[in-house]
């Protein structure tokens, strides 16, 4: 017998238009982003070695730079991890990446807004630990990735999200292939504003209106009846319930992606850009364009700048659920 979940008040911000597919809130703390603001810049173009890119350097100097222009970020509060660079810690590294990772959260208080920026390889590789619904871990792959290994979404969850405290902010940009859910938050929407399926949440509460209802009383066996038609795969729901406990955080985690899990994102060459990856290029472009948009049109924003000559599409994931009409900021 499951024990019934209890569910505590909506919180500020709770976006209630979205309730037949909700899942129960959590006491997550919007930050006012008027803390200490830090950014870690990740570019690598793997220089001599197979599959070189080209614009992830480029992407790193174009939004640092928009970052300190647009968000009032400081240049003595950023890293900048390029494989262009001759100061070894600087040099992105499996070891310099994870050292720099733990910096940017280090000492996190509510109200502070981190940034975090990769544009690189990414990847897939199998599932460790049974938390991903497609038996799949995203990755990105350090400059030293053939000795090293790669860096696993399950080791990036641990280091940049699970330390933060309710109303800390992170944002992330992951220009890379297969980064649709590079650090594993649980809340994926549309650009409807609506929850998708295929992520761990939705397969649980996502769909038939009773389905929803059922997993917020804390019926998971109403849900599996609910979704039975659906033809959604469920395994262990209990099992579910536990992942989507330790991936949900009450921090306010934000994630635009370059791209869906199953797609590749493009490096590319766009005017006033040079060599840069699409995602860092339709980032700035839809902010430059207009500063003040919403978290949803800012998605539809990006994807819109992409449409004409991409065919990956961006997404947007959180780590609590998110109010898409609230003006978006870092």
């Amino acid at each position: 017998m499951i024990a019934p979940v209890n569910v505590p008040p909506p919180p500020q911000g709770w976006a209630m238009h979205q309730s037949p597919q909700m899942v129960p809130p959590m006491n997550f703390q919007l930050s006012n982003c008027q803390g200490r603001k830090r950014a870690l810049f990740i570019g690598i173009n793997y220089f001599r070695q197979r599959n070189e890119l080209r614009g992830c350097i480029n992407d790193v100097k174009n939004i640092k730079a928009f970052l300190i222009r647009q968000f009032g970020f400081r240049e003595e509060d950023t890293i900048s991890l390029t494989d262009d660079q001759r100061d070894p810690t600087r040099i992105p590294t499996k070891a310099n990446i994870i050292a720099a990772m733990q910096w940017l959260v280090r000492d996190a208080r509510p109200n502070d807004s981190f940034f975090f920026h990769f544009s690189g390889h990414g990847g897939q590789t199998a599932d460790g630990n049974g938390d991903e619904d497609d038996g799949y871990d995203e990755t990105i792959y350090p400059v030293d990735h053939e000795r090293a290994g790669t860096i696993v979404d399950d080791t990036m969850h641990q280091i940049l999200v699970r330390p933060l405290p309710a109303g800390c902010r992170l944002t992330a940009i992951m220009d890379c292939c297969h980064s649709g859910s590079a650090l594993d938050l649980p809340y994926i929407y549309s650009t409807s504003g609506q929850l998708k399926d295929q992520n761990l949440v939705a397969g649980l509460g996502s769909g038939l209106k009773n389905a929803g209802l059922s997993y917020m009383k804390g019926d998971l066996g109403g849900v599996i009846s609910s979704l039975g038609g659906m033809g959604k795969k469920i395994t262990n729901p209990q099992n579910r319930q536990e992942t989507l406990r330790k991936k949900a955080s009450p921090a306010d985690c934000i994630m635009f992606s370059g791209c869906k899990d199953t797609q590749t994102s493009a490096d590319a060459h766009e005017q006033g850009f040079g060599m840069t990856g699409a995602m860092t290029f339709s980032f700035i472009s839809a902010l430059s364009a207009n500063p003040r948009q919403t978290y949803i049109q800012l998605l539809n924003s990006i994807r819109e700048v992409l449409r004409s000559k991409y065919s990956q599409k961006p997404q947007l994931s959180s780590s609590h659920p998110v109010d898409l009409n609230l003006i978006f900021t870092m």
